[in-house]
């Protein structure tokens, strides 16, 4: 019987690539939206009014990938930008009733999506990866320097 591959950071590359199709399939279908696109709709739900640059912190992307997405997002009306109530140059971004649609019509198939896993994974398992992945993810965000 072969050795189980232990080259975690192959694996978790493969899985996560793996993963997004499934899920983006799964949310197209669902909502006529991406799984980037439904990140970016759960942070401007979550924080209604934040800038561009916060939700490319919070999205982990480059400030002019978010550009792009939020270009998108707001010609598929998913989003509006309005000024910035403190900041002159920035831009707040709001959800707009076809995004609050969007967003309440892809949760259900990315909840089924997680309880797949779930059930594939066992509880435990489920519970401990998820930690150890946000753990990497809080610990790999302090250690890079902001703008």
């Amino acid at each position: 019987m072969p050795e189980p591959d232990e080259r975690l950071y192959f694996l978790l590359q493969r899985a996560a690539h793996q993963l997004r199709l499934a899920a983006d399939r799964r949310c197209l279908a669902a909502a006529g939206i991406t799984t980037a696109q439904l990140g970016a709709l759960f942070a401007v739900h979550d924080h209604p009014g934040i800038t561009q640059q916060q939700l490319a912190r919070t999205l982990g992307l480059r400030e002019s990938a978010v550009t792009s997405l939020v270009t998108r997002l707001a010609a598929a009306d998913l989003v509006t930008r309005r000024p910035h109530p403190n900041e002159h140059r920035a831009t707040a971004l709001h959800l707009t009733d076809h995004g609050v649609a969007a967003l309440d019509a892809a949760r259900p198939e990315i909840d089924r999506f997680n309880a797949e896993l779930r059930a594939r994974l066992g509880d435990t398992t489920f519970t401990q990866t998820a930690a150890a992945l946000s753990k990497l993810t809080h610990d790999a965000s302090e250690s890079t320097p902001g703008p």
